[in-house]
């Protein structure tokens, strides 16, 4: 990759998503002489939460329309996607040669856009959601080793019976997917007396610590039975699509827990509604879903056995702060013609 044109030259900066003040602040102020930034917050869809780089839809007038296509022309480097039309981000952005995405996992969304067959250099948000997401599995997993679904029933029938729950330690989990937020997980599964499996694309590989054995991806049905809680964490590609089907669900072993925090696409949800509702499973955290947002006619809703979250796992207060932390220290290796940390690997498709 190249670096700026020359040692005078500037590179413009859009900020094309939702990004609090302290944030462009930081943004502004990390090399004003190499960089201009855009920010144009009358231009950006509102908010609804802290961290959302969706926000609400945005309904443009002429002159709004005219300054935001002005912006994309100006831009040659983006920070996030052009959400009003990113499949013709290479046309509207004719300079346009990096985008810092705030998510992690991005293949599925170049692949749909077609973005995956442009020049634009991509960089993921990968690392700055391990801890959050794994917090989020640690809960599903104590979610149902604790019973917390017989404890509510238990409230709401004013019943103040002493019990015996399962516990997580001496349990095993499998880990599908051992990048930085499955590694993560292992270490706090592991604190906790679980003895962790991990999947890769490779069995051949080091395990990182807290994982007693690497299994290859390909062979992940052959251990399903072996172990009490699956815990999806891969990204989506066109290995990982359906690679949780109705065989593999049926050969979990009766009283499995599944918390998904990869994508929905990655498990046949239909066959894991039929497992919770006949008890197979003993239940699911779900962040993730095959159609987002989550139907309302979805039977998800009311079985009992699942723990649902919009999507949301990974989305904290500090979620901008990591987001931006990776963003300038990227702008720092591309003035210097240095390798993008995070750089989107076309071919992978993470």
């Amino acid at each position: 990759m190249n670096a700026l044109p020359d040692p005078a030259g500037k590179l413009t900066i859009l900020i094309a998503s939702p990004l609090e003040d302290e944030h462009v602040a930081r943004i502004k102020a990390f090399d004003p002489n190499r960089f201009d930034v855009i920010h144009e917050p009358e231009l950006l869809a509102k908010p609804r939460y802290v961290a959302d780089h969706g926000g609400e839809p945005r309904n443009f007038d002429e002159g709004q329309k005219a300054r935001w296509a002005e912006c994309l022309k100006r831009a040659d480097i983006f920070f996030d996607f052009d959400r009003l039309d990113a499949a013709g981000m290479p046309v509207n952005a004719p300079n346009l040669r990096w985008v810092q995405a705030t998510s992690s996992g991005i293949g599925e969304f170049l692949r749909r856009t077609g973005l995956d067959k442009s020049d634009i250099l991509f960089t993921t948000a990968s690392g700055v959601h391990a801890r959050p997401l794994a917090e989020f599995a640690m809960l599903g997993l104590l979610y149902f080793f604790r019973d917390v679904p017989y404890l509510n029933a238990e409230k709401q029938a004013h019943r103040y019976e002493r019990y015996t729950a399962q516990g997580l330690e001496g349990a095993r989990a499998l880990v599908v997917g051992l990048g930085s937020l499955g590694a993560t997980i292992a270490q706090d599964c592991s604190r906790f007396g679980v003895e962790v499996w991990g999947t890769r694309r490779r069995s051949d590989v080091v395990a990182p610590d807290g994982v007693s054995r690497v299994i290859d991806q390909r062979d992940i049905k052959s251990v399903l039975p072996e172990v009490d809680a699956v815990i999806l964490c891969c990204p989506l590609t066109e290995e990982t699509r359906g690679m949780i089907g109705a065989a593999e669900i049926q050969a979990m072993k009766p009283g499995t827990v599944i918390v998904n925090i990869s994508r929905g696409h990655v498990i046949d949800e239909a066959a894991m509604i039929e497992a919770l509702a006949s008890g197979h499973l003993k239940g699911a955290a779900l962040d993730v879903f095959a159609v987002e947002p989550l139907p309302n006619e979805s039977p998800l809703w009311d079985l009992p056995n699942v723990l649902i979250s919009p999507h949301s796992a990974s989305t904290v207060h500090l979620e901008n702060t990591r987001i931006v932390d990776i963003f300038l220290d990227n702008l720092g290796r591309f003035a210097a013609g240095q390798p993008l940390r995070n750089l989107y690997d076309r071919e992978r498709g993470y």
